[in-house]
């Protein structure tokens, strides 16, 4: 046995070395290609997601608020008690958050309710515990609070009338009847 033997090159002349350097540029270049090619050819949505979708994509692009501008020369429109606590009172009182009272419950709401509504109102115009002023909203009216305070004391049972705003004073009709009058 020789030793010759089991050391022989594959590459034996330089025509076989040609082709294997060639094979070595030639054959990743395609295979990138190839890959390059599978990637980008098609959509491919990602697994378990729906990001790309025209809904995700209009949600992610929508305004985060909008600015209503009202006249401030304009009579304010008066909210209802269901309204206020909505707007105003139903992110404590539906949970219960800091000690509110949760709506509904009528035990958590019968020594309230035996104080009366004038004291009810007044704790919530004012504020009372962890509970600010008007539940924190201060552009409220009394009335509208007035309202809300109405409105939760019903849903616990409770036979309180919310006030209604005083009416303005209606201009007599005599003193209409001059100027109609003046302008004949």
């Amino acid at each position: 046995m020789s030793d010759s033997n089991e050391h022989e090159l594959l590459i034996k002349t330089p025509k076989q070395l040609i082709y294997a350097v060639v094979a070595a540029f030639v054959i990743p270049i395609f295979v990138i290609i190839l890959l390059a090619y599978y990637v980008s050819s098609s959509e491919k949505p990602a697994a378990g997601s729906n990001a790309f979708s025209e809904e995700s994509i209009a949600a992610r692009l929508a305004p985060v608020g909008t600015v209503d501008f009202v006249d401030a020369n304009a009579p304010k429109v008066l909210k209802t008690g269901q309204e206020v606590y909505a707007a105003a009172c139903a992110a404590c009182h539906t949970a219960g958050a800091a000690g509110a009272p949760k709506t509904g419950d009528q035990g958590q709401w019968s020594a309230r309710l035996s104080k009366g509504f004038d004291t009810l109102w007044q704790n919530a115009v004012n504020g009372i515990g962890a509970m600010p002023a008007k539940g924190g909203n201060s552009d409220l009216d009394d009335i509208e609070v007035a309202r809300a305070v109405a409105y939760m004391g019903k849903e616990v049972g409770a036979d309180f009338k919310a006030p209604e705003p005083e009416a303005p004073a209606a201009e007599a009709p005599a003193a209409d009847a001059p100027a109609a009058e003046a302008a004949k």
